[in-house]
């Protein structure tokens, strides 16, 4: 004990870097642990669409969407669901959603919107396209 207290008065910047870190990595683990959001693989979100007559909503540009997206994917863009621009999900308000962008960033704020805005049950995919394409899964092209 007394070498790591040695350690943290030699080398305090490096220890409070530390002590943040673990604190965020502590916060994040806890919001996840909480949040209503759950992140999916691509092949739990498969299962999860095709089971339950859910929906892809590509949260992408339309530029990116036509370069390749999830068959059956519905392409609404981050910033008119940050507008609260759904009415082409109200068919879906109880069905399962799964969120899905470039590589799951944007995704869990759009995920948590559309949750504070009444969708049920939302979720968003892990690793987002970048994900799916690395489990082989095929992407429409337009």
């Amino acid at each position: 004990m007394d070498q790591i207290l040695a350690f943290a008065a030699d080398h305090y910047l490096m220890s409070i870097l530390w002590v943040v870190l673990l604190i965020a990595i502590i916060v994040s683990y806890a919001q996840a642990a909480t949040s209503k959001v759950k992140a999916l693989s691509p092949q739990e979100a498969t299962l999860q669409v095709n089971r339950n007559d859910g929906v892809f909503v590509d949260t992408r540009s339309v530029e990116e969407f036509r370069k390749g997206h999830i068959h059956g994917a519905v392409n609404l863009p981050a910033e008119r669901i940050r507008k609260n621009e759904t009415a082409a999900l109200e068919k879906y308000k109880s069905a399962p959603i799964v969120v899905v962008c470039a590589t799951g960033m944007t995704a869990k704020s759009v995920s948590q919107e559309l949750t504070k805005v009444g969708y049920e049950n939302v979720a968003l995919l892990q690793g987002g396209i970048s994900a799916w394409q690395g489990a082989s899964f095929p992407l429409v092209k337009k």
